[in-house]
């Protein structure tokens, strides 16, 4: 029936003029050939296609028939796979370039899920046909297919680890690498304009490709697992894409360094167009400045004249960008862009002016997040080593300002212990001989020791919650008493020895009294519970509560365990406690 319809229409349409069809006719054609080829007569629709009495109609409708032959080919099946990919080639050699190139966009907009990644492959050799038609009028055409495409694939789960890129479930590497192929030879027609000097005849394919790459790098590549895999002879797909993509930006004239440094040179205040922004997208420039710094993509063209100072400024930026996202894989590219700039930076270089620029502030800030509530164990403990460098690279000034700023902010007494530690290290350093500063010593440590040497709440402070600090608060006291004498004070500390008693250590004495005999009084209360469960032979599970906050549900053995685990932490408090007062008591009798 519809064979029949079709053909009839088609016998009809032969002796009319091109510019005489009607809209009946592109309608019966649309109807008839698509249910034609879904009853599977695709051998008798390629005749008709191919009959050169039905040249001009085919011209003219046979864009119609992309969508029901796509959908055909998709199927595979063996019978008809062969004459509908004759039937597509036949289309593109015959029909309107720009017809079908919005036909075949409009496939693969208007593909399924679990079809984007086969329809995407499958269309792009087309495409790239159709494309190359176009001429000089191409470049807006080739903008539209990159960003319809990138669209659809950035539906596309990205492989993280090295066993997902190999089997790309999704399709997504497979799509990438194809891409490379498609825009081949858009990049060659583009440094062939550079090579013959005819930049200006080229400059909107150029943006358009420009635009394409750093769209890429936001996606997928920021993503992406990028590592070189070692002993694996090819290269993986993603990090393959990657390397083809910097290598892109390099071929259209594309200055690598002023894609890094923009954010750092532009004078610009306010956001700008669309299109400015789409050019110098946050994430893609903070993606490829971890391709350059830490996978070494395209550092072959990056001159090395640049200071590591300068460098540090500028990547700064782009590790604020990334730490600001909470997907492991862009966390992770965080924190190794971080650490190789750092390395790159020597040991106490940078200048107390550089925390003058807030990102020197809020980077840190955002890197002790990291260390503290990232639930992933390995970026934990890389942001703390990364911490460590970070206070290197500062000079003395620089230091002790740092460590000043992240006491008032930072609220996790782990972060606040260690950061006592280093306080102590630099104080350690500065009373060596030779190596007296104006920092760690005499009248200028002495704010520094304020912020360390007191309890946050008082008396009321919770002494297991912050263990960490008051613990390493302890050391140092105790460590400036027996290290400076107090004939020589070189810290300030003798001077000052009456306020902490006062502002800490009074409170300390206060506060463990109190906690100890909240604890003994839980610990006493619970043998007894214990007791009375045992002589019932009960062992139901209890609920304990410790400064105000319940603990999970537990047998009453763990809760023993737990109260008098608190006890020893108590203990070990009260014996450095009373070792520091022995100190003080000891230096007054002299």
């Amino acid at each position: 029936m519809a064979l029949d319809q079709l053909t009839e229409m088609i016998q009809r349409c032969q002796v009319i003029p091109e510019d005489g069809f009607k809209v009946e006719d592109y309608e019966i054609f649309q109807k008839a050939g698509k249910n034609c080829l879904e009853e599977m007569k695709t051998a008798e629709i390629l005749d008709i296609i191919k009959e050169e009495k039905n040249k001009v109609i085919i011209k003219c409708m046979g864009w119609n028939l992309l969508g029901p032959l796509i959908k055909i080919v998709l199927k595979k099946d063996k019978t008809s796979l062969q004459h509908c990919l004759s039937m597509l080639t036949h289309i593109l050699e015959v029909c309107s370039p720009k017809e079908v190139l919005l036909g075949l966009l409009e496939q693969i907009e208007d593909a399924d899920m679990d079809k984007i990644a086969e329809t995407i492959v499958l269309l792009l050799q087309p495409l790239q046909t159709v494309l190359l038609k176009l001429g000089k009028k191409k470049p807006p055409s080739v903008g539209m297919s990159l960003s319809t495409i990138l669209n659809q694939i950035s539906q596309l789960p990205v492989p993280y680890t090295q066993e997902q890129e190999e089997d790309d479930a999704h399709g997504l590497c497979q799509c990438c690498v194809a891409l490379l192929t498609f825009t081949k030879p858009f990049v060659e027609e583009v440094q062939q304009s550079y090579t013959n000097k005819m930049v200006g005849d080229m400059e909107e394919l150029r943006n358009e490709l420009l635009k394409f790459c750093i769209k890429c790098l936001s996606n997928p590549l920021l993503h992406a697992q990028l590592e070189k895999v070692p002993d694996v002879a090819d290269e993986m797909p993603m990090r393959r894409f990657a390397t083809e993509i910097v290598e892109i930006l390099c071929c259209t004239g594309e200055s690598l360094p002023a894609l890094i440094f923009h954010r750092l040179l532009s004078k610009k205040e306010e956001p700008g167009f669309l299109e400015e922004d789409a050019k110098y997208s946050k994430d893609s420039l903070a993606c490829l400045s971890y391709l350059i710094f830490v996978q070494h993509l395209g550092m072959d063209k990056f001159p090395l004249v640049f200071s590591p100072e300068f460098i540090l400024h500028c990547n700064m930026l782009h590790i604020e960008t990334l730490m600001k996202r909470k997907e492991e894989s862009v966390l992770s590219k965080a924190l190794d862009l971080f650490e190789k700039t750092l390395l790159r930076t020597n040991q106490n270089s940078v200048t107390v002016q550089f925390l003058e620029i807030t990102c020197f502030l809020s980077v840190p800030q955002a890197l002790v997040q990291i260390m503290t509530l990232c639930p992933i164990q390995h970026l934990r403990t890389k942001g703390l080593q990364i911490f460590q460098l970070y206070i290197d690279i500062f000079d003395v000034e620089g230091k002790y300002k740092l460590f000043r700023c992240l006491l008032e902010v930072s609220h996790h007494a782990g972060v606040e212990g260690y950061i006592i530690q280093n306080i102590k290290k630099q104080i350690d350093l500065a009373l060596k001989p030779g190596n007296g500063n104006l920092w760690f010593s005499g009248a200028a440590l002495l704010p520094l020791l304020r912020l360390v040497l007191f309890l946050p709440q008082g008396p009321e402070t919770d002494l297991l919650q912050n263990l960490d600090r008051i613990m390493e608060s302890l050391n140092l006291l105790r460590y400036l008493l027996i290290r400076d004498k107090e004939y020589d004070n070189q810290t300030g500390i003798w001077t000052e020895l009456y306020k902490i008693e006062d502002n800490f250590l009074k409170p300390l004495h206060t506060g463990l009294n109190m906690s100890k005999a909240h604890y003994e009084a839980e610990l006493k209360n619970t043998k007894e519970n214990k007791k009375h469960k045992e002589s019932k032979e009960e062992n139901p599970l209890c609920t304990l509560s410790v400064a105000g906050e319940k603990l999970p549900n537990m047998t009453t053995e763990m809760q023993l365990q737990v109260l008098q685990s608190a006890m020893f932490t108590f203990d070990l408090i009260e014996s450095v406690l009373a070792r520091i007062e022995e100190i003080i008591e000891v230096k007054a009798k002299k």
